[in-house]
């Protein structure tokens, strides 16, 4: 007999308290701007364990304005935003090239908690990206150097054969280029911090930029569960 899935989902919890803990969070005590405060949850969820802690959801739309999301790695925020990579053609770089503005997600379950950042995105210099994936591993400039992403594919021997030769490239030539790699920037709007409450009433604090100020000051307020 197969797995019954409502059965499954009916067995789950959220936040066992034997691997999460929910620690208190007091938005009055919250720095003016997002990025501090992103820095801190994520050296936060980095101590707590979090596995992958700089894993995203991206969510973007085509031409049409339907929306598609993915799983990405984060490469970096700043002053000039939340940075991800990928190559222009594939289906990501597509959407963004023809809706530049993207969404993101962080869900650190060992503390319960949630970013949400959206805005804008941007392309960054191409010497940027190119250092950017110099200052990765092997396995990242082959997976650039097989390319092609997002394209369909024949067969599996096809990208065995297209990916021992990217990863002998890469290990031969680890300063090779790869012109489609682009670094994309995202520089948010708005961004959410989300920590979950046992009791079900979870703290909500949202920053949105105030296009208005002379120096784009941030406006904080909170949301309801």
């Amino acid at each position: 007999m197969g797995t019954d899935l409502h059965e499954l989902l009916r067995s789950l919890r959220v936040w066992d308290p034997e691997v999460t803990d929910l620690p208190v969070f007091d938005p009055a005590a919250a720095p003016t701007e997002p990025l501090p405060l992103f820095t801190r949850w994520f050296a936060e969820a980095v101590a707590a364990g979090q596995p992958e802690p700089h894993t995203m959801s991206l969510a973007t739309a085509d031409a049409e304005g339907l929306p598609d999301v993915r799983i990405v790695i984060l490469h970096g925020a700043d002053a000039d935003g939340w940075s991800f990579a990928s190559h222009t053609h594939s289906r990501k770089g597509g959407h963004l090239a023809a809706r530049p503005y993207a969404a993101l997600t962080f869900y650190w379950s060992v503390l319960g908690r949630q970013v949400r950042v959206r805005g804008p995105v941007a392309t960054a210099p191409a010497e940027e990206a190119r250092a950017d994936l110099r200052a990765r591993s092997a396995g990242a400039l082959a997976s650039a150097l097989t390319g092609r992403q997002s394209e369909v594919l024949g067969s599996p021997e096809e990208l065995d054969r297209a990916s021992r030769t990217a990863w002998e490239r890469a290990r031969r030539e680890p300063d090779t280029p790869v012109p489609s790699w682009t670094l994309y920037r995202l520089r948010p709007d708005e961004v959410e911090f989300f920590q979950g409450d046992s009791l079900r009433r979870h703290t909500r604090l949202r920053y949105r930029r105030s296009p208005r100020s002379p120096r784009e000051e941030w406006a904080r307020e909170l949301l309801w569960p």
